[in-house]
């Protein structure tokens, strides 16, 4: 017999042995998978991909240029002359100023043909009243086209493309914008120029993540200096000033702590900024942009400013932005800047008629005039300055019309704004995305998004604005922190909503709604809701009211449906309804109730009445309601505790208890009416709820009656009358050749006439032309024997009175018998050229009627 000892030493060798063939195994195996992997990888690697570059800027090489007129692709001789007239210029600024960069002159257009920038600048007034300002028109230029950076940051391009290019394809660079912008102003009257200077990093990349949203700043408040009253000798002297001091010392304390918190974030402001300091721009006054400058004079400018054609923003001349100027140009001329930029634009004149400060290239006689002091002009300076004039007369070049096509942009591409309908802006903590009218389904054309930090991270509050909703809603702005939206509709609602402020469509919770109080019957303009009271506030209502405060009570039990909510009996427990009136000048102030409160907890009405004049107390009154019987049934009679009065003034009236007793029955009827409206505005409240989720929910867009692109009711109709107008003109072509319909509707229209029936049309219509022949020359005759009556009668008359007649009176009759006879000559022609002619008609018709289709083969021999 073998040990356990034994046992386990054999078992704990054959457990060895089988581990030793299971490493075998695996170490096998793992050969094998090895050699797999090796082939998979081989396999694998004899595959391979081409990733395609991703071509992230435009292609100007591509574009189709086989459509474009010939202007742009050749030269007229003027232009070629222009050219010659350009590269002498640019000669000569070169020799007399080497150390200046290259001209801006000449460069290329889409066709790589020479054009002279001036050439290119094609004024143009669209038929777009926003295009009219200079404010909306960069504004536009600026959301239309996309901004590309310059080939070279620190030199011009060697391109400028036309107008019609860019806006065909909706992008450029600084040159592009400024050239196209200023065609629009020049096109509306503003006396603008391209301008080819220096400006700083952030303006030349389009770089406004450090400046404030133009929709966040606010206007600029005009203070208003107090003139100081001086003091007469004899005045009256000046009444006692009855404020308390202790008042006056709160409020400048006040005013202290403001000015110091505003003082603080200022300063808070300032170090902000110290630390969000964009480094050091290495290219700092070498970075070359294009940009406008308008001159005062036309439009009403009073001052010359700048134009940034990527933001639309308007600058001062002395901007720090803008470091210096090479050149400026328009459609009539070119200038060079001749003054010292060593301080930026800051001491720049823009005289452009001044020629030791701006070297003009064509000597024109349409040049701004040089601005002098005034002077005593004599008779030589003036032979002179004539004599000048004549000589530049003589030598001056008058600039070639522009090569570009007149520029149009239709009304779809005017409305759609941005390229592809849609533009993102980024400025300091926020963030403006802009949308085409239309283009989203729920009319949104503006979202700005205003951020806690740089990073674009944490969303403080969002600002929205729609336009077309049928909800009439324009605007609406959602604050994160608190979670509350706030939406802005536009007359025309049909609850006549302005303003509704919360936190959740749930009802019962805290609201806030304002209302265009004139299109309301009860005159309702605002209502403030919690979940424990609400409170109304109306004007020009006939009874005078003008607010109204209702506390409610925990409700017991919640209703489970709408239908128990829309029912008074289910309606919030109400406490207290407080309302105060107006004052009725039609009312003595001791009878004008000011403030009414019921109090239903404790079954009271307080009421106080408007102060009489010279009084500093107000009348009031506390009634006690009570059962109209008691606990045994019988009738309960009105007593003095029931109403305590206090009355204003020496002497109290003493009111009779029947009158207490009716004005208290009457309260308790205007209770239960209180009662009853605060439960209709509760139903008006549900309602409008339930209609803002529905109109939330269909969000539609409505459609003016006259787009018709848009409205398909009003293009259907129109397809349908231009349809029924033009067979209508078909079918009239058709009859109005037929001479025979008259006669052919008499005899029923038969297709097939019989031979008795063809001669009976064909007599009636000799018949009937030959009476109107003779009731021609009747008529004719009729005229005739008028003229001849008329000239007799007056010839008759005229040897009655021809001893007592005037020279004047004889000339009149000499005019008229002229005239008479002319008339008479004319009818006299005419009826015998009618006689003439009649037979000659009359065969005619004979003939035609024989040879017409529908009655030749009765007439065939």
């Amino acid at each position: 017999m073998e040990s356990k000892e034994e046992k386990d030493q054999k078992i704990l060798e054959k457990l060895e042995e089988e581990e030793g063939e299971e490493e075998e195994e695996e170490e096998f195996s793992s050969f094998n998978i090895s050699d797999e992997v090796r082939d998979l990888e081989k396999q694998l690697s004899q595959i391979q991909v081409h990733v395609p570059e991703v071509v992230y800027e435009f292609d100007w090489s591509s574009i189709d240029t086989s459509n474009l007129p010939l202007s742009y692709r050749t030269n007229s001789p003027k232009e070629q002359l222009l050219l010659q007239v350009a590269d002498n210029f640019c000669r000569q600024y070169v020799h007399l100023c080497p150390d200046r960069e290259p001209l801006f002159l000449h460069p290329v257009n889409e066709c790589n043909v020479e054009k002279f920038v001036s050439t290119t600048v094609r004024p143009t007034l669209l038929p777009y009243s926003e295009l009219y300002d200079w404010d909306s028109c960069a504004r536009f230029v600026s959301d239309y086209l996309t901004m590309e950076p310059l080939p070279s940051p620190i030199a011009p391009p060697s391109y400028l493309y036309s107008p019609t290019t860019i806006l065909r394809y909706q992008r450029g660079n600084c040159f592009d914008f400024s050239n196209l912008l200023c065609s629009l102003l020049i096109g509306a009257g503003y006396d603008t120029y391209c301008v080819n200077g220096y400006a700083t990093r952030e303006i030349c990349m389009m770089d406004e993540t450090k400046e404030e949203c133009p929709l966040l700043q606010k206007a600029e408040e005009v203070q208003v200096e107090a003139v100081e009253k001086k003091l007469k000798k004899y005045a009256v002297k000046p009444l006692k000033d009855l404020q308390s001091k202790f008042e006056l010392q709160q409020a400048a304390k006040e005013v202290a702590k403001e000015q110091a918190a505003e003082k603080k974030r200022k300063e808070e402001e300032e170090k902000t900024v110290e630390i969000e300091k964009p480094k050091p721009d290495s290219l700092y006054g070498l970075r070359v942009h294009a940009w406008v400058l308008v001159l005062s004079g036309k439009r009403e400018v009073p001052e010359s400013f700048y134009i940034d054609p990527f933001t639309a923003k308007s600058y001062d001349t002395k901007d720090d932005n803008f470091l210096g100027i090479e050149s400026v140009w328009n459609h009539r001329n070119y200038w060079i800047n001749m003054q010292d930029c060593w301080n930026g634009c800051k001491d720049l004149e823009f005289d452009l008629g001044d020629p030791v400060r701006w070297e003009f290239m064509l000597l024109g006689t349409d040049k701004p005039l040089l601005s002098l002091p005034e002077m005593e002009e004599d008779e030589e300076a003036e032979d002179e300055v004539e004599e000048l004039n004549k000589e530049e007369e003589s030598k001056a070049f008058d600039m070639p019309a522009s090569w570009v096509e007149p520029i149009q942009i239709t009304s779809k591409e005017f409305e759609m704004r941005c390229p592809q309908g849609k533009k993102e802006i980024l400025y300091k903590n926020a963030k403006l995305e802009k949308w085409a009218p239309y283009l989203n389904k729920n009319g949104l054309i503006s979202r700005l998004t205003l951020y806690e930090d740089t990073d674009f991270s944490k969303v403080l509050e969002v600002k929205e604005l729609f336009k077309n909703r049928e909800d009439k809603m324009e605007r609406r702005e959602l604050k994160k922190q608190t979670e509350v939206t706030t939406e802005y509709f536009a007359p025309g609602h049909v609850q006549s909503l302005k303003v509704h402020t919360y936190k959740t469509m749930e009802p019962e919770t805290e609201r806030t709604m304002e209302f265009y109080s004139e299109t309301r019957v009860d005159g309702l303009q605002k209502r403030v809701e919690t979940a424990l009271d609400m409170i109304e506030y109306f004007e020009g209502r006939s009874d005078f009211l003008c607010y109204r405060h209702t506390e409610f009570g925990k409700r017991v039990k919640k209703p489970t449906n709408n239908a128990q909510v829309n029912t008074e009996s289910n309606a919030r427990p109400i406490v207290t309804i407080t309302e105060r009136f107006n004052r009725n000048p039609e009312k003595p102030a001791d009878e004008d109730v000011a403030e009414r409160i019921f109090l239903m907890s404790k079954e009271k009405i307080f009421l106080t009445y408007h102060y009489k004049e010279n009084y500093i107390t107000a009348s009031k009154r506390e009634f006690n309601k009570r059962s109209d019987v008691d606990n045994s049934g019988s009738k309960v009679i009105m007593t003095r505790d029931m109403c305590i009065s206090y009355q204003a003034g020496l002497t109290e009236k003493d009111e009779k208890l029947f009158h207490l007793y009716e004005m208290m029955l009457n309260l308790i009827e205007e209770e239960k009416l209180s009662r009853h409206q605060v439960w209709e505005s509760e139903i008006e409240v549900l309602d409008i709820l339930r209609i803002r989720e529905e109109e939330v929910a269909a969000s539609k867009l409505t459609v003016s009656i006259y787009d018709t692109e848009r409205n398909e009711k009003s293009r259907e109709q129109r397809e349908l009358m231009e349809r029924l107008l033009q067979e209508e003109r078909l079918r009239q072509v058709e009859q109005d050749l037929d001479y025979l319909a008259p006669y052919l509707i008499q005899m029923g229209g038969v297709e097939k006439m019989p031979r008795w029936m063809v001669m009976r049309l064909k007599e009636d219509c000799l018949t009937d032309f030959k009476h109107h022949l003779v009731d021609k020359a009747n008529l004719i005759q009729a005229r005739f024997e008028k003229e001849t009556q008329e000239l007799q009668k007056k010839q008759q008359w005229y040897q009655q009175n021809q001893l007592n007649m005037t020279l004047e009176d004889e000339d009149a009759y000499l005019s008229f018998c002229s005239e008479a006879m002319f008339r008479i000559r004319i009818l006299e022609n005419r009826l015998n050229r009618h006689k003439e002619r009649a037979p000659l008609k009359y065969i005619a018709l004979e003939e035609k009627l024989c040879k017409d289709p529908r009655l030749t083969e009765y007439f065939r021999f």
